[in-house]
């Protein structure tokens, strides 16, 4: 049994009932406290990051230490930007949600699918959809 995990949380897919609506009430709740979930981790990452770099912040007289402990700081900022960039992407799917277009192609407008949306909660394009964008983005780019 495939399980949607994110850092402190198991998720066990969505398994609608019989004559289900796509995006029905459980489906959208089940959905909502996976975004929920993440989204809350990923504040605690950001919170100890805070935390670890102003605990662990030295004048280093040695310029190899202190060169060791920028770069250190470097990479965790650079994960935390993205991190960043995924709590805007949570909200903006929070918002689908609100508005009942959560779970439906931004491009052509099908549903993208349970699976698909287990294994990434906030997609907004079907998987052909997605394809064909990155076939033409490889194509512009060389």
């Amino acid at each position: 049994m495939a399980e949607a995990q994110l850092k402190e949380h198991t998720f066990t897919p969505y398994k609608p009932k019989k004559g289900e609506n796509y995006m029905s009430e459980g489906q959208v709740a089940h959905f909502t406290e996976m975004l929920n979930a993440w989204k809350k981790d990923l504040m605690a990452e950001v919170d100890r990051t805070v935390d670890h770099m102003q605990d662990e912040a030295a004048n280093f007289p040695d310029p190899a230490d202190r060169a060791t402990q920028e770069e250190e700081f470097s990479l965790e900022l650079r994960t935390r930007d993205r991190e960043r960039k995924l709590i805007k992407k949570i909200d903006d799917t929070m918002g689908l949600i609100s508005s009942g277009e959560y779970g439906y192609c931004d491009t052509c407008g099908v549903e993208i699918g349970l699976k698909r949306m287990e294994a990434r909660p906030t997609a907004t394009q079907c998987i052909d959809c997605k394809s064909l964008d990155e076939i033409k983005e490889r194509q512009t780019k060389g």
